[in-house]
């Protein structure tokens, strides 16, 4: 039986030797592309081809390239795990033509790989090409269809409609019909019952898609019209998990090689048996095997999780693996991160990233496990608490459910099993209408709604110059307007522009456009893509007229002094806490730089001033900063750091500050020399997640008025304290004196409670047979009346409820303290006295336990009505 590494390679010599050039799959995490968190298609590096902006260093390429689909209209989380060819994380088989060859050649090579390399049986395919559709006036693809004839006999060429036979690459950009290629997986027995042709696209398990031809020929307008492309393309689509479970005869992706290797070291860690069914047990497996897939590649493409963007997407994949071997596997320790070096070896020879940074990876998830299933806990608390509150009405409400999901991590699924154990119902369509608000406060924060552009110059190409000027004559080749957050603003593409586009970590830059006599501010610089794009708040009258770009050069010179020093940073940190150290992310811009490196703990005060001293001992050295361009593969030769989750070419840039100590690849902006920096300070030291540190510093003239301002602030500090000889040793004396007098404060304020609590107990009522006491009392912090409350709790018997308030600060402080007896047969609870009844009263909120819950409030002058407001209660 072929492995799955085999059936790869044989993909990629197939098309080597059609005259195709093998590439390296580009980075999981998209960067430069508003429109994408994730690479989610293999054409997605080729963007830049398809739309115009960049000619292709080979018309002709193929490859394997890491994709995933978890947000956006390409979503298959809740499916996998729960069928057998849904996944995250996948890899896409590819081969592509730009303005080469087209469907004669495409289609040809589709069947030849297939029937006479692969071997599979040609009365198991099925093809589909597209029907036409009249509203767009768009005809039948009998180009496709006649091509297909010489290969395959006509009833097994099936018409699709434009859902499933055009491609679009979104709601804008190229587009065109597809041909898709279909295998039926099923017994003899079963096609011999029921024809093939009437299950595909029907969903059925057994006759599944495994790859797509799409056909570029358009390019759809913001107006929903298509406009022909001015060269057609080849962009074909081969799920691998599908073409090997369909290979290796397997009736599931999960049962071939690409899944058993996880699924088996599951099963030796949980204890469990993956049973092949579609039990919770068996999904649990299938889920397990494919989320650690998305998780380690993800990260080792340079993604933490996180509580935002395409980190929350990750955090949400492994927390779903979690709740799953949690649940059903009945596994309560950590369990993914022992996967990751078993996926590290598997893939080393494919996509080396992961088994580079195996130890940074595996410690990164199970931090992350651990965490979670500390959440995990309080959860299962949290739904207790729950299900009490459902049992009168027999339902869990909708937004509960969600809390729980969104919260705590709970798949409504689990939430419906704990339901049906305790005979309760779960409000599904109420949870689903909280998700689809969710989401749509989501898509309102994230939304950027682009028109088309409007082409000035159709034969123009950006072109950066900005290395070498920072000024230019030029004029703008197209256009567009741009409302993001609810404002309006405009994209501008230059000819040639001076100016450096937000990427690598490095801020954009600003600067002005010259019109004739009008002057437009450029507020920002961007790449999509391949295309630098200048933002402007408005459009000149004469757009058509020269322009004189011009950046902002004072800015741009503090950002290069800081991207430098980034540099500089991390090769100090290599030597000071050793290679491991990688970078991880980083901001640079014209008031700080912040430098994210893979460490496993805290950077030492001692570590800090090393670093720091490496790093000005080398500026005060004035290194030349050598910057040249040359073969990638002669730049890692010579030593130089790549970072991982960048797509680099063939050719790079190389950023060198002595060969000896500090040699990048960068495409980012620098200084001359070594010297230009003046001074660097690193002024914070933190965590980012687990297995990051984060650094943050600053240098140049930032770092001059960071030291004069540290100066000034000393030399007032020893004006405020007479000008001691040793400031330090006034200051703890201070210290030394300001807790003695906080113990002496103590100490009376007990002593004052202690009488107050005598004479509290002498104002005891009787209250609906309830012993009430109500009180405004003073000097008393919410923490004082809390104590208080506990010490009047050890002098009541029976029924009892007692009010406290005070005025501490010029803010209301309100407790409230119920016997269990009075809390259990009234049903009375401390904090819904409070959030319903004197929350409103005092401008406020507050909480605790049923018995005992304290409030704060702005408004002090309501007090006396409180105490009233409790006793009516009784």
């Amino acid at each position: 039986m072929l492995t799955s590494a085999a059936i790869r390679q044989q993909f990629l010599d197939f098309f080597k030797s059609k005259g195709h050039v093998i590439v390296p799959s580009a980075p999981i995490v998209v960067k430069n592309d508003p429109t994408l968190m994730f690479t989610n298609a293999g054409m997605n590096q080729f963007k830049d081809y398809f739309l115009g902006n960049r000619n292709p260093e080979s018309t002709r390429v193929a490859d394997t390239q890491k994709c995933l689909r978890v947000s956006g209209k390409h979503n298959d989380l809740e499916e996998v795990g729960v069928d057998t060819y849904h996944h995250t994380m996948f890899e896409m088989l590819g081969n592509w033509s730009f303005g080469d060859y087209f469907k004669t050649e495409a289609i040809a090579w589709s069947w030849e790989l297939l029937t006479e390399v692969y071997k599979l049986d040609k009365d198991r395919l099925y093809v589909t090409i597209f029907e036409g559709d009249s509203k767009e006036n768009l005809p039948k693809d009998e180009e496709a269809y006649n091509e297909w004839k010489k290969w395959i006999a006509e009833d097994r060429i099936l018409l699709g409609n434009k859902k499933d036979n055009f491609w679009e690459m979104g709601d804008t950009g190229p587009c065109g019909p597809c041909s898709e290629i279909h295998v039926d997986c099923r017994p003899d027995a079963e096609r011999k019952l029921v024809d093939g042709s009437t299950l595909v696209n029907a969903d059925n398990p057994q006759v599944i898609e495994i790859w797509n031809n799409v056909f570029m020929q358009f390019n759809r307008m913001k107006d929903g019209s298509l406009v022909p492309l001015p060269a057609k393309h080849v962009d074909t689509g081969m799920g691998f998990e599908r073409l090997v479970r369909v290979i290796q005869g397997k009736s599931s992706n999960y049962d071939t090689d690409v899944f058993t290797g996880t699924i088996a070291a599951t099963e030796k860690i949980s204890g469990k048996k993956y049973d092949y069914s579609d039990t919770r047990e068996a999904v649990a497996f299938r889920v397990i095997s494919d989320h650690i897939r998305a998780i380690s590649f993800t990260i080792a493409d340079g993604q933490l999780p996180s509580n935002t963007g395409a980190g929350y997407i990750i955090r949400r994949i492994l927390r779903r693996a979690v709740r799953y071997y949690y649940s059903y596997l009945d596994y309560k320790q950590p369990l993914l991160h022992q996967l990751v070096p078993i996926l590290a070896a598997q893939f080393e020879q494919v996509f080396p990233e992961l088994h580079q940074q195996v130890d940074f990876v595996s410690k990164v998830v199970r931090e992350e496990e651990e965490a979670f299933l500390r959440t995990l806990e309080k959860g299962l608390k949290r739904i207790e608490d729950i299900v009490t509150g459902a049992a009168a009405s027999k339902t869990i409400a909708g937004k509960d459910a969600f809390e729980l999901y969104d919260t705590y991590g709970f798949p409504f699924d689990l939430t419906n099993l704990i339901a049906s154990e305790n005979k309760l119902q779960v409000d599904e369509a109420g949870f689903a209408a909280e998700m689809e608000q969710q989401k749509q406060r989501s898509r309102a924060a994230t939304a950027i709604d682009t028109e088309d552009w409007v082409v000035l110059h159709d034969d123009a190409k950006a072109e950066f110059i900005g290395y070498e000027h920072l000024s230019t004559k030029t004029r703008v080749t197209k256009y567009r307007k741009v409302k993001a957050k609810g404002k309006e603003a405009y994209q501008l593409v230059l000819e040639s522009t001076p100016f450096y586009a937000e990427s690598g970590g490095q801020a954009g830059d600003t600067g002005v456009l010259q019109f004739e006599e009008e002057r437009i501010d450029i507020i920002d610089t961007k790449k999509e893509n391949n295309l630098y794009i200048q933002l402007a708040e408005s459009l000149p009258q004469n757009i058509h007229a020269a322009v004189l770009a011009v950046v902002d050069g004072p800015r741009r010179n503090a950002i290069s002094i800081h991207h430098s020093a980034t540099h500089m940073l991390h090769a100090a940190l290599r030597e000071v806490l050793g290679a491991h150290v990688a970078q991880k992310g980083s901001l640079v811009n014209n008031e700080q730089l912040r430098f994210d490196f893979s460490h496993f703990a805290k950077v030492t005060d001692e570590e800090i001033v090393r670093i720091e001293q490496i790093v000005n001992t080398k500026i005060r050295e004035n290194i030349p900063v050598v910057i040249k361009e040359m073969p990638k593969e002669e730049a890692i030769q010579m030593g130089a750091t790549a970072l991982f989750g960048e797509k680099y070419g063939d050719v790079v840039r190389v950023v060198v500050m002595d060969p000896t100590w500090s040699i990048e690849l960068c495409g980012g902006t620098h200084v001359g020399a070594t010297g230009k920096l003046g001074f660097f300070k690193i002024k914070h030291e933190s965590a980012v997640a687990a297995g990051v540190r984060r650094i943050e510093a600053i240098s140049g003239a930032v770092a001059e008025a960071y030291i004069q301002e540290q100066f000034t602030q000393a030399r007032e500090i020893k004006e405020l304290l007479k000008n001691p000889k040793d400031l330090v040793k006034a200051i703890e004396n201070l210290n030394a004196e300001a807790t003695e007098l906080k113990k002496r404060i103590e100490s009376l304020e007990a002593k004052q409670l202690a009488v107050l609590r005598g004479e509290l107990l002498t104002q005891v009522t009787i209250v609906n047979g309830v012993q009430f006491i109500g009180a405004v009392v003073d000097g008393g912090s919410g923490d004082n009346l809390k104590k208080l409350c506990f010490d009047l709790k050890s002098d009541l018997t029976g029924d009892y409820a007692v009010a406290l308030a005070a005025v501490a600060d010029g803010k209301a402080q309100v407790a409230i303290l119920l016997s269990d007896s009075l809390a259990a047969a009234k049903g009375l609870e401390a904090p819904k006295i409070i959030k319903e009844h004197i929350a409103p009263l005092i401008k406020g909120g507050g909480g605790g336990q049923k018995t005992l819950a304290t409030a704060g409030g702005q408004d002090a002058s309501n007090l006396p009505q409180v105490i009233e407001k409790v006793k009516s209660l009784l």
